[in-house]
């Protein structure tokens, strides 16, 4: 059966797994969830994460979730564009989450990255989530 919202699922993988205090989590493995990690990685959202090979042709990834004084660092995790309403958004109006507290995850021709990035490099893109 294929997968119509890989990124939701990842977002719903990471969500249950910190409501069940679990140190990690699998997910099936893909480009864009990896880049999507990465993103995470990066603002110190999550520990690490690992690509392995589970058989030929099936890879998944272990993430490494991250807890500060035992509560999950993220508060909420919410996905923006959907398969069947992608949101897009130009540089100027990029949004900021929680006033600049939290993180906006774009789709860039650049690449995946947080929308504090994106307004470095000047570029607007796909709003894939939303991180506080």
């Amino acid at each position: 059966m294929s997968m119509t919202d890989p990124v939701a699922d990842l977002l719903t993988r990471i969500r249950n797994g910190q409501q069940a205090k679990k140190d990690s989590i699998v997910a099936p493995a893909s480009k864009l969830r990896e880049n999507l990690l990465d993103v995470l990685r990066r603002e110190g959202y999550i520990r690490n994460f690992e690509r392995y090979n589970v058989k030929t042709g099936i890879d998944e990834i272990k993430i490494e979730l991250k807890y500060f004084d035992g509560e999950p660092v993220i508060r909420e995790i919410n996905r923006v564009s959907r398969p069947g309403c992608r949101v897009y958004s130009k540089i100027k109006d990029l949004p900021k989450v929680y006033n600049g507290l939290g993180i906006a995850i774009l789709s860039t021709p650049r690449g995946v990255m947080s929308d504090a990035e994106a307004r470095e490099a000047n570029v607007g893109g796909e709003v894939l989530c939303h991180v506080f």
